[in-house]
């Protein structure tokens, strides 16, 4: 009886190390394309937020060019959306007592998201640019 219990003890033993020394083996290629994938979302997200602050840029070097305001009276520009996949949203703010036509400032927008559109060779069409005014 002593005998059959070292001998299963021994049986255990040996499988359940067997088990405890299991190799893994990793496929390099995947991780490969993994770190691609990575790569190439970080660097979507850095061209639209390059793009966003090109955008900015413009809208302000435009309005301040083809209105009598000054840089000072915008109160704020906010860019969001996804320029690459051809969706733009822009809010505008200027102060309570400023005159602007708000139809010629909606222009020269549209007009400098055309223009940077245009050097950055992405497409953006109207339906996707919402613009929003507010006199704070």
């Amino acid at each position: 009886m002593l005998k059959r219990a070292m001998l299963s003890g021994i049986v255990f033993s040996s499988i359940f190390l067997v088990g405890c020394n299991k190799e893994e083996i990793i496929d390099i290629t995947e991780n490969k394309e993994n770190d691609a994938n990575v790569m190439s979302e970080s660097e979507s997200e850095s061209k639209e937020l390059n793009l966003i602050s090109e955008f900015k840029k413009e809208i302000m070097a435009s309005i301040t060019e083809q209105t009598e305001l000054d840089s000072e009276s915008i109160e704020g520009i906010m860019v969001s959306g996804s320029p690459v996949k051809g969706i733009i949203d822009i809010s505008i703010s200027f102060p309570k007592d400023t005159k602007v036509d708000d139809a010629m400032i909606k222009q020269i927008i549209k007009d400098s998201i055309k223009k940077v559109s245009e050097t950055e060779n992405i497409t953006i069409s109207e339906e996707n640019i919402t613009i929003k005014i507010e006199k704070l």
